[in-house]
């Protein structure tokens, strides 16, 4: 990997050809004499990994074969310019995070080269480049020297960090203490404010709260418009993308498929991953995360006679049932479902942790009812996200469940539709005294 800027113009401050990265399932290493011999003999002659070529599409849903090679990345190629905000999407296991790794010089490519200009600042995931022993203040202070600031620089930008963060208050404090949030509210404020050239950021800021959320957005938008700076954004969330990204590229099983405008890159990509998310049944489903002692099976819309819906009007009670078979006698259960909209934002949440009314199941299959009285929404289409916990953790979760069907409907009982602005409708009254 090369990151010294040759063959590139004055505006560019990262290039990629070429880029791949292989990795050998089950195994570290070929595992034979002659594969390390004949890998070896390569690279003294300037060749590909002869066993780069047979990396099979990095389809996570398949099977693993021991030791078969496959291709995190393949033949990535793209250029970044002074100033600009570059989304990278794709679903899980896409590469994504294989991509940021290699620009930050955490792991090398199997093949192709990286030339950058400038400091490189990563935010990874949650505490990157936090040591958990030193204390805020020294972990600023290190970050900054790591990326070449002299201690003067630092001191000026240390009461805007941690400002920044919100947590000046715990600056003498051992970071192994921090919450997630602290943590990630501090790697990001030192990783924007110690003025690297190019500054990337991974699904991370999902972990800090709503406002968090926005002024880290509106930093970045700062630190590209305002500081000529780069940044790489990777996240889930659509809208986020959309608000803060000038171009997209979408990674789909290790191959860049589109480089291209915002807009068009996000809807494609919210398009095909919804059409080939509803061709398995959800029992069967393979892009799901969670430790498996519960597993969903089935989702269903009915009205208050228990009866199936093909669409919701709103205002009317809604019941989502949910089919589950728990793996052992558990106890403290959670069920969340969250409703999302086309963007992948979180319109709502219902939560039986909210209420305070934990579910135990014996080893079996379940039904979970969720009763909504007055359905809140407007017309449009939304989704279901479902998630459970125990006590051990995340059990399951899976995205993009059930594609809802919403139609306007007399949720105020006066005849009235709501304005076509709304989304959400709250039921209320109106008096003078």
């Amino acid at each position: 990997m090369n990151h010294e800027p040759r063959n590139m113009s004055n505006n560019t401050v990262l290039k990629v050809e070429n880029l791949s990265k292989v990795y050998r399932l089950g195994e570290v290493g070929t595992g034979t004499i002659s594969h390390d011999l004949n890998r070896w003999w390569a690279k003294m002659r300037g060749k590909e990994d002869p066993f780069s070529k047979v990396g099979h599409v990095n389809d996570r849903t398949q099977k693993a074969q021991k030791g078969e090679y496959v291709n995190a990345l393949a033949d990535i190629n793209f250029e970044v310019k002074k100033g600009e905000v570059l989304g990278i999407i794709g679903k899980n296991g896409a590469g994504k995070s294989t991509l940021l790794k290699i620009i930050s010089r955490i792991t090398a490519p199997t093949t192709g080269r990286i030339m950058a200009k400038g400091r490189v600042a990563s935010l990874l995931e949650v505490g990157t480049g936090m040591h958990p022993e030193m204390t805020g203040r020294e972990n600023v202070y290190l970050n900054g020297t790591i990326l070449g600031m002299t201690r003067r620089e630092i001191d000026q930008k240390f009461d805007e960090i941690v400002d920044f963060a919100g947590c000046a208050k715990y600056a003498d404090t051992p970071v192994k203490r921090y919450s997630s949030g602290m943590k990630v509210r501090l790697g990001f404020a030192v990783a924007a404010f110690l003025e690297p050239e190019i500054l990337i950021v991974d699904e991370v800021l999902a972990v800090g709260d709503a406002e968090f959320q926005k002024k880290a957005i509106g930093k970045m938008q700062d630190i590209s418009s305002g500081g000529g700076r780069t940044v790489l954004f990777v996240s889930h969330n659509m809208a986020s993308v959309q608000k803060l990204c000038g171009r997209v590229l979408l990674l789909e099983n290790g191959n860049l498929k589109i480089n291209g405008d915002t807009d068009s890159t996000v809807r494609h990509y919210l398009q095909r991953n919804k059409d080939l998310v509803f061709r398995a049944p959800l029992f069967d489903r393979k892009d799901r995360k969670g430790n498996g002692i519960i597993m969903f099976q089935d989702l269903e819309i009915l009205d208050v006679h228990r009866k199936p819906l093909t669409s919701i009007v709103s205002g009317m009670d809604v019941i989502i049932r949910v089919k589950l078979e728990a793996r052992a006698n558990l106890n403290n259960v959670i069920i969340r479902i969250q409703i999302a909209n086309e963007l992948g934002e979180n319109v709502f949440t219902c939560n039986n942790y909210h209420s305070s009314k934990y579910f135990s199941f014996n080893s079996g299959v379940h039904n979970v009812n969720c009763i909504i009285p007055k359905f809140p929404l407007t017309s449009g289409i939304y989704f279901i996200h479902l998630h459970s916990f125990t006590e051990k953790g995340l059990a399951d979760e899976i995205e993009y469940t059930y594609k809802l069907l919403i139609n306007d409907g007399d949720f105020f009982g006066s005849g009235k539709l709501p304005m076509q602005k709304d989304k959400i409708l709250v039921k209320h009254t109106w008096e003078i005294k």
